[in-house]
């Protein structure tokens, strides 16, 4: 999965319209260009996130089962951190129902604005979420979000999809785009307890499955912060399920 989450997001807005950051001109028409899909997303998880059979991975069984049933647990504590009425920037589509949750949460007076770098994914949460008129979903590289600025950023199981170097620009890119006093909320695997009895298992998964895992469970996320970020942000960290999932919370200095 993303822990079925997926990877990074372009303009595109619900109900629906999508726009695009580049285009061409062509016959006197604005034609869009679609963002170039990196070669590790292509190469690790074209079964998971780029066909259309992979869509039917997203449903309330698959993404569960893929947690070890610790989908809803992590999902309402990732929810719990925003209110009513905040801007959230959402770094990528999930399977499941966190998308659903959060919007709901986020009310009428809130804005969710979901990216994802694959257009499959961005025309499926599009739909998915078309009920949801406070959701913005659009195509765009999580590492390059845009410029506007948000109360809030989720990172749901994305980094341990990515290499380390792209680890690094998503956390930062989170961080800039969150105002002071803001927080940017990251859920995602971690290094269960040396007698948790899945631990063998998931490392077999790490390191045949989830190449990218293993830069993250070996590290803290702090690790990827760059030096100018560190000391404006504070950090709190819970683990869940025997040390297996992590939520870290970098709240912003007002």
């Amino acid at each position: 999965m993303h822990s079925l989450s997926k990877r990074i997001s372009t303009f595109s807005q619900v109900p629906i319209k999508r726009s695009r950051v580049c285009s061409t001109v062509t016959s006197h028409k604005i034609v869009p260009k679609a963002l170039p899909l990196p070669s590790y997303l292509v190469n690790t998880y074209t079964w998971a996130y780029l066909t259309p059979s992979s869509l039917l991975l997203d449903n309330a069984v698959v993404p569960n089962a893929i947690l070890w049933g610790n989908m809803d647990k992590l999902v309402q504590s990732s929810v719990a951190e925003f209110k009513e009425g905040d801007r959230v920037l959402q770094a990528a589509n999930a399977y499941g129902h966190l998308g659903p949750t959060l919007a709901a949460k986020l009310g009428s007076k809130g804005f969710l604005d979901l990216i994802d770098i694959a257009e499959i994914q961005v025309q499926h949460a599009t739909e998915k979420l078309s009920q949801f008129p406070q959701v913005r979903v659009r195509q765009a590289d999580a590492a390059h979000p845009g410029d506007e600025i948000y109360d809030a950023a989720l990172c749901f199981f994305l980094l341990h999809e990515v290499p380390d170097d792209y680890k690094v620009s998503i956390v930062n890119a989170l961080m800039d785009r969150v105002k002071p006093g803001g927080k940017v909320v990251f859920i995602d695997y971690h290094l269960p307890v040396i007698y948790h009895p899945l631990r063998p298992l998931m490392m077999m998964v790490f390191k045949f499955l989830e190449p990218y895992a293993v830069g993250l469970i070996r590290k803290e996320i702090l690790d990827f912060v760059s030096e100018n970020n560190k000391p404006i942000f504070k950090w709190e960290k819970e683990t869940f399920f025997g040390g297996l999932y992590q939520k870290v919370i970098a709240t912003k200095s007002e």
